[in-house]
């Protein structure tokens, strides 16, 4: 696990390794363990190594062929590297370590673009071939582990982080007025765009090839983005038992988490007290005897309402002497948030979904012990774990009936009809010019578009949609705030063998009944999933029944609690003043783009219980930051 980053000078000047050098030491954080450059006059690479494989210096990066051909800077893990090296032996491929950063540039140096189909696992990497002057970059299926790039000047500029990309002096920082317009749409960001106008996040289960061209003209050469990998949740013809299914399940569910239990250092495992976590820490157990295990819990003392049963540190506890892990915690309390905001905006850079400050919190915990750790994250994108927003596909008069109620839905934060009112006169008419409903849809046709779908097809197409976007955006933090940690999380359920299967398995084996319609608000956190199962005790059922093999009964079918701190209370009470001296400051950054009076009305509307708007004052608080951090 590493920090990578790089420039490629297209009209053929030399590279400054001391501007690598800059770029590479901004990112240090992401691998302390080292650091290596590379140049070869017009193209240079930069590396930061987290040692969790190979700890030798044979695993040193960048790394060459012999013949000096290929050259590759690459972040992440592949969990069947040592398959794929037996595999290259027998056609006479010959090792001098025993990294996995070897054999993913040997396999490409073999299959070429074609072996990032062999590679299981997460990864961001780019290879300069020396005979054929041509870069390739590329990601993993899910984009578990992001890749950054800028292309303008005529110059290739790339980074695990975008903060690498800042250190050039050609690069400026301006906000992107369609990303702005997704984030406060979506709480997210749909497109391959970033909040820094001139920069992009290539996406996942996709590469990137340009060829230089032969006289360095000031043209780039095809300059392409290929999809190599897509999601595709579907009904199966022939449909297997419940059983069946199930016992399959189970086989892959052990053989993914311990593909992934793969270390030259140690391993830990974070324990939420949910099942997910609870289910991978039980597997990792029977194979390491001292296992540590890590919990965020959360003082309670100023929460009210559902927001009461946020901490699961009782849970966790108990699943830890269950499986008799060395247990850690860490407990936040209202102004935990206020104490790190400027540290996460500095280390995520392009804001995402929810509230993460807990994840920066925990990761911040596990880094002390350890410097890998498993995570539960994925299963309930893939096992259908947000029963209340699947519903609403179910009945639909067309296909664009469907997509009309699932884009109103995931306007999370502003509505298209409050946006007139809430940016700016000068972003508005901008605004108008990149709208968010065709992002959306995009991403929702994707798969093709039909009118003749049943509610089954139509809830895979919910699937898919919430996979590729919610998902991202969770993944995109994740690896941000755990490397800002120096930390590597693990994600069992993001295992390819088990996607494949797990994304075939019939809809009914995941939902009970998709007929039945609840409505219930995205802003109420934890409570909305706690107010669903207490109505229906719907969602991931087949995982359900598969893990409480794992986890006692009433684990694998407690209520759903997601990771959130109780922000409903605490932004109306001990954070108040924190955000009002934030946000309802004249000067504040966020209002030459956001028109101040609607945006403290909205604010306002929290703090006196009208609507809960907690995530909209994540955003501004959010956004405040970021100016203040980036463009100064």
């Amino acid at each position: 696990m590493c920090g990578i980053t790089g420039v490629f000078n297209i009209d053929g000047k030399p590279v400054s390794i001391a501007l690598i050098k800059k770029m590479t030491d901004i990112i240090k954080h992401r691998g302390p363990d080292g650091e290596g450059y590379w140049s070869n006059g017009f193209i240079g690479f930069g590396h930061r190594r987290l040692s969790i494989i190979d700890l030798s210096s044979n695993a040193h990066q960048p790394m060459s062929t012999e013949d000096k051909r290929f050259t590759i800077v690459y972040n992440g893990e592949v969990y069947n590297y040592k398959e794929l090296r037996n595999d290259l032996e027998i056609l006479g491929y010959t090792f001098f370590s025993t990294s996995d950063t070897e054999v993913v540039l040997k396999s490409f140096m073999e299959w070429g673009k074609d072996s990032i189909l062999k590679f299981n696992g997460m990864f961001a990497m780019v290879i300069w071939d020396n005979k054929k002057n041509k870069l390739f970059m590329a990601r993993d299926r899910y984009g578990i582990k992001p890749l950054y790039y800028y292309s303008k000047n005529n110059k290739i500029l790339f980074g695990s982080e975008i903060k690498s990309i800042l250190q050039h002096p050609d690069v400026n920082v301006d906000v992107c007025i369609p990303a702005l317009n997704e984030y406060f749409s979506f709480q997210n960001i749909f497109s391959d765009r970033t909040l820094f106008k001139e920069i992009k996040l290539l996406p996942a289960g996709h590469y990137l090839e340009i060829q230089l061209a032969s006289n360095f003209s000031e043209n780039i050469s095809n300059q392409k983005t290929y999809q190599y990998w897509d999601f595709n949740f579907q009904e199966q013809e022939v449909k297997a038992t419940e059983e069946e299914y199930i016992e399959e399940l189970d086989r892959l569910f052990r053989q993914a988490v311990n593909r992934q239990l793969v270390s030259d250092v140690e391993v830990g495992a974070y324990l939420s007290g949910g099942m997910d976590s609870g289910a991978i820490t039980s597997i990792a157990a029977q194979k390491f005897s001292n296992l540590k295990s890590f919990t965020c819990g959360f003082d309670l003392s100023s929460a009210s309402g559902m927001e009461l049963t946020f901490d699961e540190r009782k849970k966790a506890e108990f699943l830890s002497n269950l499986y008799k892990t060395e247990h850690y915690e860490v407990v936040l309390k209202a102004g935990d948030m206020e104490r790190v905001m400027k540290d996460i905006i500095w280390h995520i850079e392009d804001p995402r979904v929810g509230q993460s400050y807990p994840n920066f919190y925990i990761s911040r915990l596990a880094s002390k012990f350890v410097k890998v750790s498993l995570s539960g994250t994925g299963g309930d994108e893939l096992f259908a774990g947000y029963p209340w927003r699947y519903y609403r596909a179910v009945s639909n008069d067309s296909f664009d009936n469907y997509a009309e109620k699932y884009y109103k839905y995931w306007q999370r934060l502003i509505p298209d009809s409050y946006k007139p009112d809430f940016y700016q006169p000068g972003i508005y008419p901008y605004i108008l010019k990149y709208q968010t409903k065709d992002v959306f849809r995009k991403v929702i046709e994707n798969r093709g578009v039909s009118n003749n779908m049943t509610p089954e097809e139509y809830i895979n197409r919910s699937l898919y949609f919430e996979i590729k976007t919610f998902l991202h955006g969770l993944l995109t933090i994740e690896d941000k705030l755990s490397m800002s940690n120096s930390l590597e999380t693990r994600l069992p359920f993001l295992d390819n063998d088990l996607v494949d299967f797990a994304i075939k398995i019939p809809v009914h084996y995941k939902l009970k009944n998709v007929t039945e319609a609840i409505r219930i608000d995205e802003n109420i956190s934890g409570s909305k999933a706690k107010e669903y199962y207490n109505k229906t005790s719907d969602g991931k059922i087949i995982l359900r029944k598969l893990l409480s093999r794992y986890v006692p009964q009433n684990y694998a079918n407690g209520k759903k609690q997601g990771f959130s701190a109780p922000d409903a209370s605490w932004f109306k009470g001990e954070s108040i003043d924190y955000i009002k001296d934030l946000l309802f400051n004249k000067k504040a950054k966020i209002y030459d783009y956001i028109q101040p009076d609607f945006a403290k009305k909205l604010m306002n509307e929290h703090f006196s219980g009208q609507t809960n708007r907690r995530l909209l004052i994540w955003s501004l608080l959010n956004f405040e930051c970021w100016l203040e951090t980036f463009k100064k």
